[in-house]
């Protein structure tokens, strides 16, 4: 088990409760949230993730933003930010935008894993 806190933000339900079983299963402790703006609430009230997990388009925001504020954030600066998308060819305006990495949709568990594991380690 390693225990590390992964926070994920996707307004897709079914892809937070299916990346929350397959993650949790692995030994991450997860968070998940439909809103971009629920992650600052989350660390102010408690502590910063190992690495957060963030669509690049949420209904309430878009991920760039979000990354862009996470990145700003003196509590979360540091934290990495690996945002993904249906959508194809954004890997460099997620990088623009903060993100430590990007993972196109639909995402291969293994490589979401390995991800996770590459920041987390």
């Amino acid at each position: 088990m390693n225990s590390k806190k992964i926070i994920i933000v996707d307004d897709d339900t079914a892809i937070l409760e299916s990346l929350g079983l397959l993650l949790d299963f692995e030994g991450f402790d997860v968070e998940a949230f439909e809103r971009g703006s629920e992650i600052f609430k989350w660390v102010e009230n408690r502590s910063v993730p190992d690495a957060i997990l963030l669509d690049m388009w949420l209904s309430d925001e878009d991920g760039r933003d979000i990354c862009k504020r996470l990145k700003e954030f003196e509590p979360t600066r540091n934290i990495p930010v690996i945002m993904m998308s249906a959508s194809r060819g954004l890997e460099q305006t997620a990088i623009d935008s903060g993100a430590n990495a990007f993972i196109p949709k639909p995402f291969d568990i293994d490589v979401v894993l390995n991800t996770l594991n590459q920041f987390t380690a």
